[in-house]
């Protein structure tokens, strides 16, 4: 048994690295068998998986990834951005320069559908940029883009798509709402 849980440890490690070097979080491990090998989370397995986070499977080993693809920001670089829901709600959140707007919300469960996963081929990731002020720091769209806003719901002076707008130092504090509705409408469905 403690050969067994030695093995299992040092397996654990061996796919937590590579998960590391390939920037996939690594703290959703699951541990799998068709009969429980550990009763209980021995000393050197709650150094590689934190107890709660070990679940039997049927044969199989595998990290889990989130979707959104963003990491959080380090102490004292943290941008900030307030989405405003579909209900009005406000969800402020810390984000790291050059995350763009469609990945951040996915990453917070967001309802930011993002169909075409952000090749500016859509406008489902379309927001509504609260403050001109904010609106005007912004790079203009391009054609892409603006072809995609042409289709969008409820569109406005200041709409973008999500999928285009990268978070720097100027836009700290930028503030954007959700429409009510989108439209699933591609670049394709023209062709």
């Amino acid at each position: 048994m403690a050969a067994t849980r030695r093995l299992l440890a040092q397996g654990l490690r061996q796919i937590n690295t590579a998960a590391q070097r390939q920037s996939v979080r690594p703290y959703s491990t699951f541990i799998s068998s068709s009969s429980p090998i550990i009763p209980r989370q021995s000393a050197p397995l709650r150094r590689v998986v934190p107890l709660g986070h070990v679940q039997s499977r049927t044969f199989a080993v595998s990290t889990t990834l989130s979707h959104g693809h963003v990491d959080p920001p380090k102490p004292g670089e943290e941008l900030y951005v307030t989405f405003i829901d579909k209900e009005g709600q406000e969800h402020k959140l810390a984000v790291s320069k050059g995350d763009n707007l469609l990945d951040i919300a996915q990453a917070h469960d967001l309802e930011m559908e993002g169909a075409c996963g952000g090749s500016c081929a859509c406008s489902t990731c379309h927001v509504i940029v609260m403050d001109q002020e904010y609106y005007d720091k912004m790079p203009e769209p391009e054609d892409d883009e603006n072809d995609m806003l042409d289709l969008a719901f409820g569109l406005t002076e200041t709409s973008r798509l999500g999928c285009q707008i990268h978070m720097t130092k100027e836009l700290d504090g930028l503030r954007v709402k959700l429409p009510s509705m989108t439209r699933n409408l591609q670049a394709s469905d023209f062709k």
